[in-house]
């Protein structure tokens, strides 16, 4: 039996995360395997009830997990920055999910931006650094709301987290066994310390997977390539801060928001599942948003869980139903946002 915490969020959150867990339940129907849920209500609402945004104690609760489910983090009525540093940061942190993992796959009949780009050229993975960087929030202000203000933010990298995290994408790109190749994406030429740490770091350890083709990319280069020649790319392992630009732009180029998942993975301890996209707070109570990115992230949390023809199945389930979909977008699809879990549920076989 697997032990999912819920955590359905703000806004259009708690939509995709029921249609997710109908979804999972019935995965667990057909492969016979089991589940057991407890919700969670962190986010805006309790926040601007009571004050709080993650108590240690519930912290501590979630630590005893196989996994968390998350909706999305995001109110209009609460200051950005408590709820994304203090739920959503503070998870990644104190639960040391060090990699970010990001698959970037088109699916047939789904409309990428991109001109003349198909399926087969986008199909690939970003690996994101998780816990350092420059979102381990070492900095402070000097003479603060003054014309002589001082702001600074430190770039934290630390041998063991860039090593535990190349060595986790050399691994990831030996089992994918697609191109074999893994792209380390930084900017050495500027960032000359910190980025020499990682770029030393990534070719002492290839030499130990003499399988998988180490490459490199200034991240200006990666983006326009992402853009130009997508299927150049198999794997890309980067530091925080460029994984969470890129991996936006992978989104775009994958169809949008709707249909982009990602996990926040602790190879050894309790991981994170949630849909890339935002609150999106006008749609709530709508019925109309997409819940193709909280299914997705369902068939992550398979496949991390060692579930592989479950996940195989209901990737399957999902490309069958995109395909019947007149459009990615909330409201524009053709069917309400229960109707598309219905479909992936009655394409899910084993």
């Amino acid at each position: 039996m697997y032990r999912i915490a819920v955590i359905p969020g703000d806004g259009t959150g708690p939509e995709v995360i029921r249609e997710g867990l109908k979804v999972l339940k019935k995965v667990g129907e057909v492969f016979k395997i089991d589940f057991e849920f407890k919700e969670f209500d962190h986010g805006g609402e309790r926040y601007l009830k009571t004050g709080e945004v993650l108590p240690d104690k519930d912290l501590e609760e979630l630590k005893t997990f196989d996994a968390i489910y998350l909706g999305a983090i995001g109110h209009p009525d609460v200051k950005p920055g408590i709820l994304e540093k203090g739920i959503l940061l503070k998870l990644r942190f104190e639960l040391d999910q060090y990699i970010n993992l990001r698959p970037v796959k088109l699916y047939p009949n789904v409309e990428t931006p991109l001109a003349g780009k198909k399926p087969e050229d986008i199909d690939f993975v970003v690996i994101r650094e998780n816990t350092e960087g420059l979102y381990a929030g070492i900095g402070g202000f000097l003479k603060k709301g003054t014309a002589d203000e001082v702001a600074i933010q430190e770039m934290i990298n630390t041998r063991k987290g860039v090593e535990r995290c190349i060595r986790f994408a050399f691994e990831y790109t030996r089992k994918r066994n697609r191109a074999k190749t893994l792209t380390l994406c930084a900017k050495t030429n500027v960032l000359t310390y910190a980025h020499d740490l990682w770029d030393r770091v990534f070719r002492e350890i290839s030499k130990e997977y003499s399988d998988v083709k180490a490459d490199y990319a200034h991240v200006d280069a990666t983006t326009m390539w992402m853009v130009k020649n997508p299927e150049w790319f198999d794997v890309i392992v980067t530091p925080n801060m460029f994984g969470d630009i890129i991996t936006d732009l992978g989104a775009m180029i994958q169809g949008g928001m709707g249909v982009a998942a990602g996990a926040n993975i602790n190879p050894g301890g309790v991981s994170m599942f949630e849909p890339i996209g935002g609150s999106a707070p006008k749609y709530t109570g709508k019925n109309i948003i997409n819940p193709i990115a909280s299914i997705a992230a369902v068939q992550m949390m398979l496949d991390f869980f060692g579930e592989s023809q479950a996940a195989v199945s209901l990737e399957k389930a999902i490309i069958g139903t995109v395909g019947q979909l007149k459009s990615m977008s909330a409201g524009q699809m053709g069917y309400s946002t229960s109707e598309v879990a219905e479909l992936v549920m009655e394409l899910i076989s084993s």
